[in-house]
C-alpha cells in the first residue's frame, strides 16, 4: 500500500522530532568539545567496499545488505554502517596526507534487512566517531569517553561499559586454531550458517544469534587468554587511560563485535532497561581497515590505524524513555498575530515579517478564521502571546498584546512590539 511506510521504516512526526533534535544537538556539542569534525558520506557505496571492509562472512554482508545493480550494471549497496564509508572517504580524498590523527564524527541513516524489533529497524540512524592515524590507546579511551560523556550527560545512569581485546594478526591465528579445534567438536550442532563460517572466520560463530550456537560459544576458549605481548600491553594501557578519565568499565571477554575489521579494542555500552537487545553503543579499533579498503600494502602511507563507534539513535531514545529521562518539550511560538479586516491582514503580515527578522517565532493564521477561531488556534499551538490588530488598534498605530497564560493584556505601539515581547520573555511571562 502506498499509504503505508515500508516494513522496518518509521516516520518521525512533529510531536516527537524535538527529541531527535535534542540528542542531535547534544551529540554535536560533545563531539566538538573533544575536537571532532563532521563528515558526510553517500547513502550508498560500491558493494565491494562493504564486502572487503566489513567481511563477507558477517551477517551484515551475507544476509542484511540492500544491494542492487544500477543502470550502468554496477553493484551498489545502501550503507549498513558508517565506518567503511568514512574509511573510503579518508582514502579517496587523501586525508591521510594531513595532520594525524584525524578525528571525525557523523550522523547518518543506515539500512539492514533484518527482522524489525524494538529499537532495531531496517532503516535506522546512527551517531558515530572515528579517529584515523593513532596507534596509541589514548585514542581508544578518547572515543569511549565521547560516548560516556554524551550518554551520561543525557541523564542515563543505568549503563555499563564492557571492554575486551580481540587480538591482532599476530595472536589471532593462534586463537583461531584453538577456537576451530573446539568448534569442530560441535560442528553438527551448529546452525548451517555457522558451519559455513568455520573455515572462513570461526570467530563469527561467537557472534551468532542462534540460541544453540550461543550455548556452544559460551564454552569456547577466550581470545583474551591468547593475546600476544603487544595486545596485552595495549589492553592494560586502555584500562589505565579509562581509569584516568574517570570512565567506569568492566572486562567482558565474550565481546567480539559483529564486523570483521575490528582488532584489539572492542567495547559496548549496555543498558538492561530495554531487554536482551540492550547494546546502546558499540565500537572498537580497526588497525587494518584503511589499508584493506585502499588495497594497499602494509607499511605504506595508507596503512593507517583507526578506532571508532556507532550509536543507534532509535535505541538511545528507547533507553531514555525506559530510564525516565524526559526531554523538555519546546515552547510554542512567541506570538500569534490576530487580525480581522483586510487592512489588518496587511498589517499583520508586516508585523510578522519584522518580528521574525528580530528573531521571534511568529505565527499568523492562514485559514481565514474569525477572531474567536484565531484565539483557539493560539491555544492549540501553544502561543505565548496574541498580538491583536482590531479596528481601534489599527487606527491608533498600536496592537494589543495578550499573555495567553495569565490573560493579561496591554496596548503597545506597533513599532515597539519587539521590545514588548523581549521584555515579556525576560520576565518569564
Amino acid at each position: 500500500m502506498i499509504t503505508k511506510a515500508p516494513k522496518g521504516t518509521k516516520d518521525v512526526l512533529p510531536n516527537e522530532v524535538y527529541k531527535w533534535q535534542a540528542v542531535e544537538a547534544r551529540f554535536r556539542e560533545v563531539a566538538a568539545r573533544f575536537g571532532f569534525l563532521e563528515i558526510r558520506t553517500p547513502v550508498f557505496e560500491h558493494t565491494e567496499l562493504f564486502a572487503r571492509g566489513i567481511g563477507d562472512a558477517t551477517d551484515v554482508v551475507e544476509k542484511q545488505m540492500y544491494t542492487f545493480d544500477d543502470l550502468g550494471g554496477r553493484s551498489l549497496s545502501l550503507r549498513p554502517e558508517g565506518t567503511a564509508g568514512a574509511a573510503r572517504a579518508y582514502v579517496e580524498n587523501k586525508l591521510y596526507a594531513g595532520v594525524k590523527p584525524l578525528k571525525l564524527w557523523y550522523e547518518l541513516s543506515c539500512f539492514r534487512y533484518e527482522k524489525p524489533q524494538s529499537g532495531r529497524l531496517r532503516e535506522f540512524h546512527q551517531f558515530g566517531v572515528e579517529i584515523f592515524g593513532s596507534k596509541d590507546m589514548l585514542a581508544d579511551a578518547e572515543v569511549i569517553a565521547v560516548a560516556d560523556v554524551f550518554l551520561r550527560g543525557l541523564g542515563l545512569r543505568e549503563l555499563s561499559l564492557r571492554v575486551n581485546s580481540i587480538g591482532c594478526p599476530v595472536c589471532r591465528p593462534v586463537y583461531r586454531k584453538q577456537l576451530l579445534d573446539y568448534l569442530e567438536g560441535h560442528r553438527e550442532e551448529l546452525c548451517d550458517t555457522c558451519k559455513g563460517r568455520l573455515e572462513r572466520n570461526p570467530m563469527r560463530v561467537l557472534d551468532c544469534k542462534s540460541p544453540v550456537c550461543q550455548g556452544i560459544a559460551a564454552g569456547a576458549p577466550l581470545m583474551i587468554d591468547a593475546l600476544c605481548d603487544e595486545c596485552r600491553d595495549d589492553f592494560a594501557s586502555l584500562q589505565a587511560n579509562l581509569t584516568a578519565l574517570g570512565v567506569a568499565f568492566e572486562i567482558d571477554p565474550h565481546i567480539v563485535r559483529g564486523l570483521d575489521y575490528y582488532t584489539k579494542t572492542a567495547f559496548e555500552f549496555v543498558s538492561e532497561q530495554i531487554g536482551a537487545q540492550g547494546t546502546v553503543c558499540g565500537g572498537g579499533r580497526y588497525d587494518h581497515l584503511v589499508c584493506e579498503v585502499a588495497d594497499a600494502k602494509p607499511g605504506s602511507d595508507l596503512d593507517v590505524p583507526g578506532v571508532g563507534f556507532g550509536l543507534g539513535i532509535e535505541r538511545l531514545l528507547l533507553v531514555l524513555e525506559a530510564g525516565g529521562v524526559e526531554i523538555p518539550v519546546p515552547q510554542g511560538p512567541d506570538a500569534l498575530v490576530v487580525y480581522l479586516s483586510g487592512a489588518g491582514k496587511a498589517e499583520a503580515l508586516r508585523i510578522a515579517k519584522e518580528l521574525r527578522a528580530a528573531g521571534f517565532i511568529i505565527e499568523i493564521d492562514a485559514a481565514g478564521r474569525g477572531m474567536k477561531g484565531q484565539f483557539k488556534y493560539a491555544d492549540h499551538i501553544g502561543a505565548r502571546h496574541a498580538i491583536v490588530l482590531g479596528d481601534e488598534e489599527l487606527a491608533a498605530g498600536e496592537a494589543t498584546v495578550k499573555d495567553m497564560t495569565t490573560g493579561e493584556q496591554r496596548r503597545v505601539a506597533a513599532d515597539a512590539l519587539a521590545a514588548a515581547l523581549q521584555g515579556a520573555s525576560a520576565s518569564g511571562s
